[in-house]
């Protein structure tokens, strides 16, 4: 399969990592996991083979130097973690999510009609593009819990199989519908799942997938998806294009998972000493829903593992505050690149492209948690890994959404990026990005892992969260004076960050600052 891309030119341009095996490889995850529980489930395998242990929330953790740990929650959320052989100072923390948008059955789905079809009632997960949906091959995919009273079970469900299709209606009954139509969730989005002989038959099916044959004894509780069966694909003149269902945000998620199981297999392979931080990789649900669930990022999961860590480090709650005033966090959740139809509705200034690196987003509004402090230490990540990156941010009239970034920091204060890779049709059924960029993720986040956070660039004593609102602050009460009638609000806020960057930085952290100011004001000349 691989013999096919070498006389292309992305091929000849030769890079650390084989950006077709890299892309093959995110094609078959996404294939194994059409459910966030599928995603975590993988996840689960790929650190289990890697000889990472489990933890139970239930139990007292004991951990040991040098060992790799996960914990699971609501089988959908997942955060692994690897522990130094010496007291640590820091966690090294990158997150992403399992969901995508999709439509969820609903209990009892069996819906009314004429008797000769059998329709599946569904709600909208998310907010996906409806239209996408129409007319493709769809199964149904996710957990199943089994109870007979004295027993409970739990299973993960795929039918593995084209069950089910939502069809569109004909041109000749809508003769206006490709001037535009607003879909229906309730009338225009229902799946058909059989004829009359599927009447009344969607339990005994489901119990029948998971094996279980007793079918009267059984009550079933569902968290059931509609997911696309259409395969994903390498493609373009150059075939430097990938499509799939589900990048959002399972490209981000294979990603981050890829480079710290990589990280982690490395450090042992060279049994090298890792004396500074604690390596985290976290991957929540329901991000595509507001992430307000106990498996989600506004939850207390990530906070919760830490500080069971810092406990099972013998760590008191002065030193946990320390080691999280020092740590950082990568949230990684997909961006927007500029589509070839509408360049239009892409920022004048700000535009990602597809196979251009990876993207750092930005939100005046604060959508995004991306800050001058945070934007220079992933650029030098980035510069270290010889990995290109380019910059988002919404056009100014066009409301954005947000992600994992600000939501986690709700819960633990920790200086965070908010970065992704550019795709076309964010929320469709189908989604592309560029071939290279799942490499450059990887790259990107194991020299992230491999460094450790504690480069020595920022002082040790400062309490980040105390400056960072003092900045804010700042910002807020000059915003309402006449400064920014004599100066613009760049040169204003410029002023601020740099003169707050030097006063947290070390010796060492000042020289890095210099030199990035340097090449910022050679690009704003330019």
């Amino acid at each position: 399969m691989m013999n096919g891309h070498e006389g292309s030119s992305i091929a000849a341009d030769k890079y650390k990592r084989d950006y077709y095996k890299d892309s093959y490889e995110l094609i078959e995850f996404i294939e194994k996991s059409p459910s966030p529980y599928h995603v975590i489930d993988n996840i689960r395998s790929m650190l289990s083979d890697i000889g990472m242990q489990e933890l139970s929330e239930k139990d007292k953790w004991k951990l040991k130097a040098g060992q790799g740990y996960y914990v699971l929650r609501g089988a959908s959320s997942i955060i692994a973690f690897t522990m130094p052989e010496y007291k640590y100072k820091a966690y090294n923390i990158v997150a992403s999510h399992s969901d995508s948008p999709s439509f969820k059955i609903k209990e009892k789905p069996q819906m009314p009609g004429d008797n000769h079809y059998i329709s599946l009632n569904v709600e909208k997960y998310g907010g996906m593009i409806m239209s996408t949906w129409l007319d493709r091959p769809l199964s149904i995919a996710g957990r199943a819990i089994a109870a007979d009273g004295r027993n409970i079970m739990e299973y993960l469900v795929n039918a593995d199989k084209d069950l089910v299709v939502i069809p569109n209606l004909a041109i000749h009954m809508d003769r206006k519908i490709n001037d535009g139509y607003s879909f229906n969730a309730q009338k225009d989005m229902l799946p058909l799942f059989g004829d009359e002989a599927a009447s009344g038959k969607f339990d005994e099916y489901i119990k029948k997938l998971i094996g279980i044959k007793d079918l009267k004894s059984y009550d079933i509780s569902t968290d059931l998806f509609l997911y696309n069966r259409e395969k994903g694909t390498i493609w373009g003149y150059n075939d430097e294009f990938i499509s799939a269902p589900r990048l959002d945000d399972i490209q981000c998620a294979y990603s981050s998972v890829k480079a710290f199981t990589e990280a982690y297999i490395n450090r042992n392979e060279k049994k090298e000493k890792n004396d500074s931080c604690v390596n985290v990789c976290c991957i929540f649900n329901n991000e595509e829903v507001g992430s307000t669930t106990q498996q989600g990022a506004d939850s207390t999961f990530l906070s919760d593992v830490l500080e069971r860590i810092s406990i099972a480090s013998d760590m008191d709650r002065e030193e946990y505050m320390m080691a999280l005033a020092s740590s950082f966090m990568i949230s990684a959740d997909n961006a927007h690149a500029v589509h070839p139809n509408h360049q239009e509705k892409a920022d004048p200034t700000n535009r990602p492209y597809m196979n251009g690196g990876i993207v750092i987003k930005y939100n005046g509004n604060q959508k995004y948690a991306t800050d001058a402090v945070s934007a220079a230490v992933f650029k030098s990540i980035c510069k270290k890994a010889a990995v290109p990156y380019q910059t988002y941010a919404n056009r100014s009239d066009i409301a954005g959404g947000s992600t994992l970034g600000n939501i986690s920091d709700s819960h633990v204060s920790i200086n965070t990026i908010d970065i992704g890779l550019a795709q076309l049709a964010m929320h469709s059924a189908y989604e592309t990005a560029g071939v290279k960029d799942t490499t450059y993720m990887i790259e990107a986040l194991m020299e992230f892992f491999n460094m450790g956070i504690k480069q020595g660039i920022f002082r040790d004593d400062v309490n980040f969260a105390i400056v960072n609102l003092l900045v804010h602050e700042q910002l807020d009460l000059l915003m309402n004076t006449d400064i920014c009638n004599k100066y613009s609000f760049l040169e204003v806020y410029e002023a601020i960050m740099f003169t707050y960057i030097r006063g947290i930085s070390t010796e060492k952290g000042a020289k890095v600052l210099e030199d990035f100011i340097t090449e910022y004001r050679k690009q704003r000349i330019h």
